[in-house]
């Protein structure tokens, strides 16, 4: 109880609070925890989160627009569905991203910035190697984020950021065999730069983003989701 109510102050300290509601919310979609259908009922969700109605409703209304989840009078919210379509789609997006600014990258990249890289990657094996779910997910965050700002294609870094909004990151963080494709997939992008192969770049992180595909793919088919 102590650690719950630990993490609901440090929620509730936190900017953007309506920003890390959506966030907790739309992880619970993506990984079928809320099914389509289910209703989303503010107050129950605020007390679980140990906030306000305010933020969730501002949450929600986010999520709507997204497309996330459907609002009725007298019903309220409810999950809207999300078909395997949806997240091959979301994915694919990504990859398709990812790949182009590979691409640009491997024509701008330094030495100095592919260290930076290589920086990013041992904090991830340093992650992986103690387990910490946060931890990994600070760092495979940081690793992209550090990588998409070296092309200097500040749009298309803004898109992919906002798709990426919808990959369950937590899910991922406590896969080991995740982790292990991820930092082979982070290998082969940083050694595809040192020998200046662009294909292989936009090879390795498109193929980062197929496996995330597969990997959300086949844990929703063992929820009822589909059923």
């Amino acid at each position: 109880m102590a650690s719950e109510s630990h993490a609901a102050s440090a929620l509730r300290r936190r900017p953007q609070l309506s920003d890390e509601v959506a966030a907790t919310v739309r992880h619970k979609i993506m990984t079928a925890e809320l099914l389509p259908g289910e209703r989303v009922r503010l107050d129950a969700t605020a007390a679980a989160l140990g906030v306000s109605v305010t933020p969730v409703r501002e949450a929600l209304l986010t999520l709507r627009g997204e497309g996330m989840v459907a609002f009725a009078p007298h019903r309220g919210y409810t999950v809207a569905d999300l078909t395997r379509t949806d997240v091959a789609d979301l994915f694919w997006l990504q990859g398709e991203a990812a790949a182009r600014i590979a691409r640009r990258t491997c024509a701008v990249i330094t030495t100095d910035e592919i260290g930076q890289l290589e920086s990013a990657q041992a904090r991830l094996g340093a992650a992986a190697a103690s387990g910490d779910v946060a931890a990994i997910v600070d760092a495979e965050f940081d690793f992209h984020r550090t990588h998409n700002h070296i092309a200097g294609s500040g749009k298309l870094a803004w898109i992919l950021q906002n798709a990426t909004r919808y990959t369950p990151h937590q899910l991922y963080a406590a896969d080991a065999a995740w982790i292990d494709n991820a930092l082979t997939a982070h290998a082969s992008l940083v050694s595809a730069y040192r020998s200046g192969d662009a294909d292989a770049a936009a090879a390795a992180v498109r193929a980062q983003f197929d496996d995330g595909a597969r990997r959300l793919i086949r844990h929703l088919e063992s929820t009822p989701i589909w059923d």
